[in-house]
């Protein structure tokens, strides 16, 4: 039955596709790859054919995603205690409260109404079968539903990794770890930490259970851009190239791409299906790309609670703002909770219950009049300041990089900055119930790291380290530089570039990360007999190609010295072999262990030298087999509702393919398990300009249709494993 439903749906959808529904002064076409085109009399026709567009070919993308964000997949899809525990989760961020759209001007309405409009047409007359069948009735969609898609695009995976990170710091704190230590992992973070107020913490959510920890004891949430300025281009204008590290194990692709023409203006690019605005691309005279910036964006306060109440100094006891919210559930019974709120965000526990607990509030859970006030003034835009000027005032946290067709190259960071009490960087939490630790406002985007035709005639972000570019530091985790310094590296070698040079940059694969540790593993058998497979690792280009043994050596290397230094040092090995292998710790944030490993002396060494460490977690490596690279690194990519639950023949889901790249490679990948669930960071697309001709070159690792039985379903998969680009003019 499901075989022959699915068939008949998509026959169905197929015919219907054929015939695209127009609006006078409007045409919209598919070009050769299947990208829609649009060809429009007005910027307002403009929106509605981009609303059209990914309704028709991502609406259950769309669907879905508004569905998990509006925490309701118990009550539509499925009432399993996963889907409830993912319910929970979005209702207490409540990230679809009623937004004003006041401030909206009455153009800026005009063109979303539109966007929605155009939406709603299209699922009016067909609704995705899938959600058909699983009794899916359409709700109209609204503006609201696409700030809550922003919302949880800036959050999840990019600025909860912060969250994720400083919950680790409390955690560790809590198991025993020493002060000394957690120095060494989190340098200049900690001169605010109250230690005998953070150790009464309850914590409710633990990303290490208390089991692993006391097993431990005893031993112990990536992307690429750069611009060239036209100095250093072989055409003689400035070129771009952008690559954001994403999820890509799941169907269909994230990034949805268009191509608009409105009024002798053009703008092409990626956008995200739901939300109304070009977020990688170009026009006619300015060329964008993103990445994430890992700026703290996230704070914790600790509170002093009790009878369902909290203490603020010189006010005495103040009762939370309570919500409930009921979650319905197929064919259950329906689950409520609490949720207790305050100036400091949302409580992680239970208020009734007397004891100390955190608050936690993120600078963008109230974001979007600003971001979509001006996301579409980038259509407009002619030059890298006003670029810088439009997405500067984004409310969540980005890197952009630009160039204009007048030789001018820029970055500009955007997301609110909290302003914070002297000396607090906010990594760790502090009293919430003195007024002086409250944030004082948000600061400015001209404050925040940028610049204009740089000296050095490029520049690079990769998630690293961006603070001097600033009047304030915005970050305080960043990924280590293995990214951006190979990505410098290799702009340094020529005197003049081109397109080409930037997608054979984008596919590079080798790693200064290993390049180090190599060096250092060197040190410690200076003078000693090499083995047989020690050699073979010491020949080794330090690229991470698919058929490299060398490079599935040095990861077993690489698993063992976490495991002898933060496993027997204090950590425990299975709490270790749990960061590794079902957390985003070391995906994320693999600098801060590195910066460890890598030290001549460290607490966490337990007496013994570098070179004894480094000899013991070698020692472990010798007698494992050894295979190729891209055995380990495997990854299929299944549908994002049926998840590999369908029949193999249905074609719904694809691969598995052996893919290159490693955690500090230009070509990033990783691949882990987060709460059970097999994820990965690659790239999600990738994008090429030259400023000196039309258009831009991509490819993605999907296609342009989420419907199994379009041709355009995974029609660009093979060119983003091959390396082939696409033009879109």
């Amino acid at each position: 039955f499901a075989k022959n439903t699915v068939i008949a749906c998509s026959i169905i959808y197929m015919l219907g596709s054929v015939f695209m529904k127009l609006k006078q002064g409007l045409e919209i076409k598919r070009n050769d790859d299947g990208v829609m085109q649009i060809f429009a009399d007005s910027e307002s026709l403009l929106y509605y054919g981009m609303g059209y567009c990914h309704a028709k070919d991502r609406g259950l993308q769309m669907l879905l995603m508004r569905i998990i964000g509006q925490g309701r997949l118990s009550e539509i899809l499925d009432s399993s205690e996963e889907s409830l525990l993912i319910d929970i989760f979005f209702r207490r961020m409540n990230w679809q409260a009623e937004i004003s759209l006041d401030g909206f001007t009455e153009e800026v309405k005009t063109f979303y109404e539109s966007y929605c409009r155009a939406i709603n047409d299209v699922f009016e007359s067909s609704l995705p079968w899938e959600l058909k069948l699983l009794g899916y009735r359409h709700e109209a969609w609204q503006i609201t539903d696409s700030i809550l898609l922003s919302r949880m695009m800036g959050y999840i995976g990019l600025s909860g990794t912060q969250a994720e990170i400083e919950k680790l710091f409390l955690e560790m704190l809590q198991a025993g770890i020493s002060i000394r230590k957690l120095e060494e992992l989190f340098p200049g973070l900690l001169q605010e930490a109250d230690l005998e107020l953070l150790q009464k913490i309850k914590l409710e959510e633990r990303l290490v259970t208390t089991e692993l920890w006391q097993k431990g004891i005893s031993r112990f949430i990536a992307s690429n851009n750069w611009v060239v300025a036209s100095c250093k281009s072989k055409s003689g204008k400035p070129l771009l190239a952008n690559d954001p590290h994403l999820e890509i194990n799941r169907l269909p692709a994230v990034w949805y791409e268009q191509v608009a023409h409105w009024q002798g203006n053009y703008v092409v690019g990626a956008t995200v299906p739901g939300l109304p605005g070009v977020i990688i691309g170009r026009s006619k005279h300015l060329s964008w790309g993103v990445t994430y910036t890992f700026m703290d964006a996230i704070d914790s306060w600790v509170e002093k609670c009790k009878d369902g109440k909290y203490y603020r100094e010189g006010e005495g006891w103040l009762a939370f703002q309570e919500r409930q919210e009921v979650i319905l559930r197929k064919k259950k019974q329906a689950h409520t909770i609490t949720v207790y709120e305050n100036q400091h965000g949302i409580l992680q526990g239970n208020p009734y219950e007397e004891g100390y607990y955190l608050a936690s509030n993120w600078s963008g859970s109230k974001s979007g009049l600003a971001t979509f006030s001006e996301v579409g003034k980038i259509l407009h835009a002619q030059s890298v300041e006003e670029g810088m000027d439009v997405m500067g005032n984004f409310e969540t946290a980005w890197n952009f990089v630009f160039a204009d067709a007048k030789d001018n190259i820029g970055y500009q960071m955007s997301g609110l900055l909290p302003k914070r009490r002297s000396g607090w960087k906010g990594f760790v939490p502090l009293t919430g119930w003195l007024a002086e630790n409250d944030w004082q406002g948000f600061h400015s985007y001209q404050d925040l790291p940028r610049a204009y035709n740089p000296p050095q005639g490029y520049f690079v972000t990769a998630n690293n380290d961006l603070n001097a570019w600033g009047k304030v530091e915005a970050i305080n985790m960043p990924h280590e530089s293995y990214r951006a310094d190979r990505i410098s590296q290799l702009l340094e070698e020529k005197e003049k570039l081109d397109a080409e040079d930037m997608k054979r940059m984008q596919y590079d694969v080798y790693s200064l990360q290993a390049e180090k540790f190599i060096a250092v593993l060197r040190q410690a058998y200076q003078g000693k007999e090499l083995s047989q497979r020690l050699q073979m690792l010491f020949a080794w280009d330090c690229c991470y190609t698919t058929s490299s043994q060398e490079a599935y050596c040095f990861e077993l290397f690489y698993k063992q010295l976490h495991l002898q230094v933060f496993g027997k040092g204090g950590m425990g090995e299975e709490t270790i072999q749990h960061l590794l292998e079902s957390s985003g710790i070391f995906v994320d944030f693999y600098g801060n262990f590195d910066a460890v490993m890598l030290a001549e002396e460290s607490e966490w060494f337990s007496g013994l030298s570098r070179a004894e460490i480094y000899q013991q977690a070698w020692q472990k490596v010798e007698g494992m087999p050894l295979q190729n690279y891209g055995e380990m690194q495997r990854l299929e990519f299944t549908h994002i509702l049926f998840d590999g639950r369908l029949p193999r023949f249905l074609g719904f889901d694809k691969g598995p393919y052996a893919l290159p790249g490693g955690r500090s490679t230009i070509n990033q990948g990783q691949i882990y398990t987060s709460e059970g669930r097999k994820t990965s960071f690659f790239p999600s697309i990738r994008v090429v300009a030259d400023m000196a001709e039309d258009g831009i070159q991509t490819n993605l690792p999907g296609g342009v249709s989420d419907r199994r039985f379009s041709r355009w379903y995974c029609s660009d998969l093979q060119n983003w494993l091959d390396g082939n680009y696409k033009k879109l003019l």
